[in-house]
């Protein structure tokens, strides 16, 4: 009797995974529907493009089939629908992704919100200096080295990452240091690129060498401002408010 039940609740519970399995699948097709809406009435080129890229790789696979003969035909024509479904999702994730910066672009916490995003083995810490006008330095450590990564106004910034900057420098020896104001300014790298120059930065360091340094470096503290940063990209509208209570408080 008692591997009977054992292997009903073990039915059970596989019959539970797999319905919670297609419940979350059924969960992500409309997450991706509603975002394929949204972006469709912001972005007028977006159904252009994918069409046209559809299209033209079909036919271009079409045309191959056609030109080779025989039984390839058969196998091309299902390849080219594929690979141009393919290219039209990956067309619509790349304009969804660039909109979603545009947004994010000026707004408080945005840079932390994009380092928080980062993929690969990239170890963030966000906020480790900030000021009262929510200007902030962000430290990451990755193959590069060290890497601070500052949002706000280039004239407030600048002293907090040349004092995070000297700080550091004693802790870490030779291992490189980095820093990157985000913005559109001359010098400055612009949210939309941000990932993009960070993995383009040479390889001098180890994993193994980014778990030790993380160790010092977390021990080092941070000196964060009077004004907490945001968890992601903060409206200026709500900004002023949050200057406001801050003043208020005080």
């Amino acid at each position: 009797m008692a591997k009977s039940r054992t292997a009903a609740e073990n039915k059970a519970a596989k019959a539970e995974a797999k319905a919670a399995s297609k419940a979350a699948a059924k969960q992500r097709r409309s997450q991706l529907w509603q975002a394929f809406q949204m972006q469709r009435k912001e972005d007028k080129r977006l159904l252009p493009y994918m069409i046209g890229a559809f299209v033209l790789i079909v036919a271009a696979a079409v045309v191959a089939g056609v030109l080779v003969g025989g039984f390839t035909t058969y196998m091309l024509i299902p390849l080219g629908v594929v690979l141009g479904a393919l290219v039209a999702f990956i067309i619509f994730g790349r304009r969804a992704q660039k909109s979603v910066f545009t947004k994010a672009e000026g707004q408080t916490g945005a840079a932390a919100w994009a380092l928080d995003n980062l993929r690969g083995k990239w170890r963030v810490t966000p906020g480790i200096a900030a000021t009262g006008h929510f200007d902030a330095v962000h430290r990451v450590i990755g193959r590069p080295g060290v890497i601070f990564v500052a949002e706000g106004s280039p004239a407030r910034v600048r002293p907090l990452l040349a004092q995070e900057k000297k700080r550091t420098a004693r802790l870490v020896g030779d291992i490189p240091i980095y820093d990157v104001i985000v913005g559109n300014g001359e010098g400055e790298v612009p949210l939309s690129k941000l990932e993009r120059h960070l993995t383009r930065l040479p390889a001098n360091i180890t994993v193994k060498q980014m778990d030790s340094l993380e160790s010092k470096l977390t021990a080092l503290g941070t000196r964060a401002g009077p004004a907490a940063m945001p968890k992601g990209p903060l409206p200026a509208q709500a900004k002023m408010k949050g200057v406001q209570r801050t003043v208020r408080r005080r």
